[in-house]
């Protein structure tokens, strides 16, 4: 059965390479998660070859980072990393070693890497190899440091969050001296970019048990030390779970009374996710003093009402909400989804008065789409038409 790992071609690449004379074995997170039960993908390969060796094997590669070893072997159309065994040195910058240097050895490979459960390799042949352990720490569900967690978060800050993310994915519980190596180094995560960490929150939101993953940032002073974090982490975690990471940057945003444009800049959100937040907010404040009304299911998309909800309801949790059925009932019986929907536009209006265009059209649209929309007015070329030239003549 653990013959068929991985797909055909990383197989044939792990092959090609074991008749070149090298060791080759699937490393990393599709161990793991084959292990757990798991879909697992993203089959990354390491070796005993060096990266010139590696392409003297393979007539078609990438050097995608050959300086730390990587190269790109495009096999059968598909792309696989393959990796050379490696140690580094110091991490001055706290993200990237000083010097990397090529070994023969799989298992000082697997010493430089995060967690135990991420150190591990499995060869072609079936044979599983864990010389730290990490299948019984996946068994007793434990997020442990390969070696001295404080060295791990010294070379690379951001396994501090991935540390707490895959305690949110995967459910699992962060070892104590892990724990505690977080805490004593949290300062450290102001030497990670942004981008990495809002990459990792990305995962973190939509995981299994984000609630318990935001305690953790604040028990472990990692939350001081992050571009934005709320203060009030129990009203966080009590809007979790959630379906979608926007979901999540809006809890983060409205539970820490940050404006989108400030938590935007903060983590360098996209303009699509400012947007998002922007909207949320506009939809949160309107929830506060009233359900939402037919004009709030028009304006905003589904996701956005469903996500202003769902942190109303945190907030008020004795009252009673608005269900997702009802809200999507609701904003499906609208007599029309946007000003595109109308059975007339301005063109119509010049037709119907024999009028120039002007600021007046314009006008005249926005309230022919409230009338359509309140349903003063049917969708309809022939009543718009009779409605808005009534109305034309009345106020004229």
């Amino acid at each position: 059965m653990i013959l068929e790992f991985g797909t055909a071609p990383s197989r044939k690449v792990i092959r090609l390479l074991e008749e070149a004379g090298y060791e080759a074995v699937f490393v990393g997170g599709s161990v793991r998660d084959h292990l757990l039960g798991k879909k697992a993908s993203d089959f990354d390969i390491a070796t005993s070859a060096t990266p010139e060796e590696v392409k003297c094997v393979f007539t078609h590669t990438i050097d995608v980072g050959i300086a730390h070893g990587t190269v790109m072997v495009m096999m059968d159309g598909e792309p696989i990393e393959v990796t050379t065994y490696r140690t580094e040195s110091t991490y001055t910058d706290h993200r990237r070693p000083d010097e990397v240097k090529f070994v023969r050895s799989l298992k000082d490979d697997l010493q430089r890497r995060d967690f135990t459960m991420n150190a591990l390799a499995l060869t072609l042949s079936g044979e599983l190899i864990d010389p730290f352990g990490g299948t019984k720490d996946l068994q007793n569900r434990k997020i442990r440091a390969v070696g001295n967690a404080a060295d791990r978060f010294h070379e690379d800050a951001l396994r501090m969050i991935r540390a707490v993310r895959f305690s949110s994915v995967l459910g699992f519980e962060i070892e104590g001296r892990t724990l505690q190596a977080i805490e004593e180094n949290a300062s450290s995560i102001i030497h990670v970019s942004v981008e990495r960490i809002k990459a990792e929150m990305d995962k973190l939101w939509k995981g299994m048990n984000p609630g318990k993953a935001l305690a953790t940032i604040a028990d472990t002073r990692l939350a001081e030390h992050l571009p934005l974090f709320p203060n009030d982490v129990q009203f966080l975690s009590a809007c979790a779970p959630f379906e979608t990471a926007d979901q999540g940057w809006s809890a983060l945003m409205l539970a820490g009374q940050f404006s989108p444009a400030d938590l935007a800049r903060a983590y360098k959100l996209s303009n699509r996710e400012k947007a998002f937040l922007t909207d949320v907010k506009m939809a949160f404040d309107r929830r506060q003093s009233t359900r939402f009304t037919i004009d709030d299911y028009y304006r905003f998309t589904l996701e956005v009402l469903l996500t202003a909800e769902k942190v109303w309801h945190a907030s008020h949790p004795s009252e009673l909400g608005i269900s997702v059925e009802e809200m999507a009932q609701l904003q499906k019986q609208l007599p029309i989804r946007s000003k595109d929907d109308l059975k007339a536009d301005g063109k119509d209006l010049m037709a119907w008065t024999g009028q120039r265009g002007g600021r007046w059209v314009g006008e005249w649209m926005n309230k022919i789409e409230y009338s359509v929309l309140h349903r003063h007015c049917p969708n309809d070329a022939e009543k718009i038409k009779e409605w808005f030239l009534n109305e034309y003549e009345r106020q004229g």
